[in-house]
C-alpha cells in the first residue's frame, strides 16, 4: 500500500524509477510534477498556515457555532462568490427577507456575516430552512443553496432547500476506528437499493439489516455509494449537488454516523464513494454557475463541461477549488468518521480529454501534454491530507489507463493513493460474454456468441495478472457499472431467463443453469485469486443476482422493482442463490486463513488451452482451475515448484455450493520428481470439468 513518505533513495520524485526502469526518459518530467505538488504546499504553508490547516476549512466556511471579536457567541456564515454584486442571508429565521441579513464581502469573493445568539438562544433554529439571495452584474436577483451546506431536504418536488443543522446533542461515538487491515474485501453498497421491497431504504435499514449480514460473508470494509446528496436518484450519486450534505432521502447525518459507528463495531472499515471528477449541471440546487458566472469552482466554456457526463468539470487550478475539495475530504474523515475514499472517475480527472476517445496509453502519454498537472497536483494534495489526519486511512482510485505510480508514495513521484481499481478484470468477463464470433457459412456469414470452450487460457491469466509492479489493485468481477440498466448481472448473462424457472433444487438442473453455476463460481474465483491485492464485491452478486438495476425513471414508469436486491432469493435454500452464498462465504475464508490477498501475486505454472487447465500458485497454495465444457482429467500432471504431500482444502464442487461432489478431499496427493511445463516437480490428479480446487500442503 501506498503512503507519502518513502526512505532512502532520491528525495526529488524520481525514486520510482526504481520499481520500473522504463520511466527513467521521463525523470525530469517526474521532477517537475513533485516540485509542482511541493510548491503548492509550499503556498499554503506561507499563506493558509499549512495543508492541514487549509484543509480544515469547512470549520470556517459554510454555517459555524462561533464567538465575535466581542465574545458574543453565535453563528458565523461564509462563501465564496467573486461574481456576485451582493448576497443575504435567507430563511424561515427571517421569514426569507433579504433585506435583513446581508453579507460583506472581503478582497477575495468572500462573503460573510456573523448572527450573534439571542437570549442564549440560536437566530437559526436547528433543522429550519435557509438559502442565499444573490444579486448578480445585471442587477437581477436569484437563490442557491450555499456551497458549503451541510444538509438539503426536499419537501417539493423538485426543488431541494438548504437547512442548518445543528442538534443541540451531538451523536456521541461508541466504538473505534478498526486497524487498517492486510487485506480489503469491500462489500460496495448503496443505501437506497439495499431493501427487498421496492422502495429507497433508510441508513437505520441499513444497519440493522445489512451490517450484520456482510459481517456473516467475511467482508472487512463496506463501501457506500451515493451518500454525498444528488437531486437526481438515478446518477447512482454521481451527480453531486451538495457536497458537504449526506443523502437526505435515506435519513438523517446521525442516522449515517450510527451506521458508521455500528460498522465499527463489527470491526468492519466504511469507505465513502467520494466524486470529486467532477459535479451536477444544476444550478438552483447545485454548485453551477453559483455567482452568476460560468466558472465559479469550475473551467468556464467547453472546458469545464464533460460532453458525455452533462456535467461540469471542476478548475484544479483555482485556490478556492482546492479549498473547496480538500476540505471536503478532511470534512468526511473528521464528522462521518470514514476510513477511506474510493475516488471515482480518476482517469477522467487526469487527462485533458477525459478518457473520450481512442488514446494509446503509453509512456509518451502518460508524460505528455494530456495530462492535467493541476488535477494530478490535487489528487497528491488530497492523498498527503488525508493520510496526514488520518494515517490509517486507505484511498483507491478508479483509474484505468494504468498511470504510472498512481499507488506509490508521494515521495517517490507517485500520486499516493493505496489501490487502483483493476478495472480491466470486469472488463474481461463482459468481452468474454458478450463477444461474438463471426463464421463463414457457404454464401452467408454468422454471428455467435463465443462460448466457454472457446476462451482463451493465455488471455484470462494475463489479463488478471497484468498490473503495474508495486502499485496494489482491488479486483473484481462486476460492480454497479456493469449491471446498470441497457446490460445485467454476470449471472444473467450465463442464465438468462431460465434463472426465472430453473433455480429450484426441487427442479432438473438443466444444461444453462448447471453451466452458469460452475462458471459463476470459477469466474469470481480466479479473479479472487489472480487478480489484485484486494476484492470487491457489489452488493448481491455475492449469491448471483438475477437482471440488472436500473432507478425509477419516466422510462419505467418511476418503477423502484430494479433498484432494489433481492435478497429473499439467497435466504431461500430451497434456491440455487444459497450455494452461490456459500461459495462466496467460503473463497473469503481462504483469505481470512491464508492472507491470500496480502500476499506477493499469483505465480502462473500453465495454461493450456485445448485442456481448458489453469494452475497458479499463491500464498504457499496450489490452485487448478478446469474451465472445459465437458471433460474432466484422471491423473492430470499439474507443475510444482515445491515437493512434499498435498490436501485438498477447498473446491466449488461442494453439493453445499451446488456442485456435484465429484472431489474426494481426504486424498493425500504426494509430488513427483518428474518435471512438466518447464517446472522442476509435478502432481498427478482429479481435475473435475468446471471446477476448482485449492492445495495446501500438509503438516506433519
Amino acid at each position: 500500500m501506498a503512503n507519502t513518505t518513502s526512505c532512502e533513495g532520491p528525495t526529488d520524485g524520481t525514486k520510482i524509477i526504481q520499481w520500473d526502469s522504463w520511466l527513467a526518459p521521463y525523470a525530469e518530467i517526474l521532477r517537475s510534477r513533485y516540485a509542482r505538488y511541493l510548491e503548492l504546499k509550499d503556498n499554503l504553508e506561507r499563506s493558509e498556515g499549512g495543508l492541514v490547516q487549509f484543509a480544515h476549512s469547512y470549520q470556517r466556511y459554510g454555517f459555524n457555532r462561533t464567538r465575535d471579536a466581542n465574545n458574543q457567541e453565535g453563528i458565523s456564515f461564509r462563501d465564496w462568490a467573486p461574481g456576485a454584486h451582493s448576497l443575504s442571508l435567507i430563511g424561515e429565521f427571517n421569514h426569507w427577507d433579504r433585506s435583513l441579513n446581508p453579507l460583506e464581502r472581503d478582497q477575495f469573493g468572500n462573503w460573510s456575516t456573523f448572527l450573534p445568539d439571542r437570549d442564549g438562544t440560536p437566530v437559526i433554529p436547528h433543522g429550519s430552512k435557509v438559502k442565499l439571495a444573490l444579486q448578480f452584474a445585471d442587477g437581477h436577483w436569484e437563490t442557491r443553496i450555499p456551497c458549503w451546506i451541510r444538509r438539503v431536504v426536499q419537501d417539493t418536488c423538485p426543488e431541494f432547500d438548504g437547512v442548518y443543522w445543528k442538534p443541540p446533542s451531538p451523536y456521541h461515538w461508541l466504538h473505534p476506528s478498526p486497524a487498517r487491515p492486510s487485506s480489503l474485501r469491500i462489500y460496495e453498497a448503496h443505501v437506497g437499493m439495499a431493501s427487498g421491497e421496492p422502495k429507497v431504504a433508510t441508513y437505520k435499514e441499513f444497519t440493522r439489516n445489512i451490517i450484520p449480514y456482510v459481517s456473516q460473508l467475511g467482508y472487512n470494509c463496506i463501501e457506500l455509494m451515493a451518500i454525498m446528496e444528488h437531486a437526481y436518484y438515478g446518477s447512482f450519486g454521481y451527480q453531486v449537488t451538495n457536497f458537504f450534505a449526506v443523502s437526505s432521502r435515506y435519513g438523517t447525518p446521525e442516522d449515517l454516523k450510527e451506521l458508521v459507528d455500528t460498522c465499527h463495531s463489527y470491526g468492519i472499515l466504511v469507505f465513502l464513494d467520494i466524486v470529486h471528477s467532477h459535479a451536477s449541471n444544476n444550478v438552483m440546487d447545485g454548485t453551477n454557475q453559483f455567482d452568476g458566472t460560468d466558472s465559479h469552482f469550475f473551467h468556464g466554456g467547453g472546458r469545464g463541461r464533460h460532453d458525455i457526463w452533462d456535467s461540469r468539470l471542476f478548475n484544479y487550478g483555482n485556490w478556492e477549488t482546492l479549498r473547496f475539495l480538500l476540505s471536503n475530504v478532511v470534512w468526511f474523515l473528521e464528522e462521518y468518521n470514514f476510513d477511506g475514499f474510493r475516488f471515482d472517475g480518476v482517469m477522467s480527472m487526469l487527462y485533458h480529454h477525459h478518457g473520450i476517445g481512442n488514446h494509446s496509453y503509453n509512456y509518451d502519454h502518460f508524460f505528455g501534454g494530456s495530462v492535467d498537472s493541476d488535477a494530478l497536483a490535487y489528487l497528491m494534495l488530497a492523498n498527503d491530507v488525508i493520510h496526514a489526519v488520518r494515517p490509517s486511512a486507505l484511498t483507491i482510485a478508479e483509474e484505468v489507463s494504468g498511470f504510472p505510480g498512481l499507488c506509490r508514495p508521494l515521495s517517490e513521484g507517485g500520486v499516493g493513493f493505496d489501490y487502483r481499481l483493476q478495472m480491466a478484470c470486469p472488463d474481461l468477463w463482459i468481452s468474454l460474454l458478450k463477444e461474438f464470433k463471426v463464421q463463414q457459412y457457404l454464401l452467408f456469414i454468422k454471428t455467435e456468441i463465443i462460448e466457454d470452450d472457446d476462451w482463451r487460457m493465455d488471455r484470462i491469466a494475463w489479463t488478471l495478472g497484468n498490473r503495474r509492479w508495486k502499485e496494489p489493485c482491488i479486483a473484481y468481477c462486476e460492480s454497479h457499472d456493469q449491471a446498470l440498466v441497457g446490460d445485467k448481472t454476470i449471472s444473467f448473462w450465463l442464465m438468462d431467463k431460465e434463472m426465472y424457472d430453473w433455480m429450484s433444487v426441487t427442479q432438473p438442473l438443466t444444461p444453462i443453469i448447471a453451466r452458469g453455476i460452475g462458471l459463476h463460481k470459477l469466474i469470481r474465483f480466479i479473479t479472487f485469486v489472480i487478480g489484485g491485492e484486494g476484492y470487491l464485491c457489489f452488493m448481491g452478486n455475492e449469491f448471483g443476482h438475477p437482471e440488472w438495476v436500473d432507478f425509477p425513471r419516466a422510462g419505467n414508469n418511476e418503477s423502484y422493482h430494479y433498484a432494489r436486491r433481492r435478497w429473499d432469493l439467497a435466504k431461500d435454500t430451497l434456491l440455487r442463490y444459497a450455494h452461490l452464498l456459500e461459495f462466496d462465504k467460503g473463497m473469503l475464508s481462504l483469505d481470512m486463513k491464508f492472507n491470500l490477498l496480502s500476499s506477493d501475486p499469483a505465480f502462473i505454472t500453465l495454461t493450456h488451452e485445448s485442456d481448458k487447465i489453469i494452475v497458479a500458485e499463491r500464498a504457499g497454495l496450489i490452485f487448478t482451475f478446469n474451465f472445459h465444457p465437458t471433460t474432466s482429467f484422471v491423473d492430470y500432471p499439474i507443475p510444482m515448484r515445491q515437493t512434499g504431500q498435498f490436501e485438498i482444502i477447498f473446491h466449488s464442487d461442494l453439493a453445499g455450493y451446488g456442485g456435484h461432489c465429484r472431489v474426494c478431499d481426504s486424498i493425500v496427493y504426494h509430488t513427483q520428481p518428474f518435471g512438466v511445463h518447464g517446472h522442476p516437480y509435478s502432481m498427478r490428479t482429479y481435475l473435475p470439468n468446471r471446477c476448482a480446487i485449492v492445495w495446501a500442503k500438509k503438516k506433519h
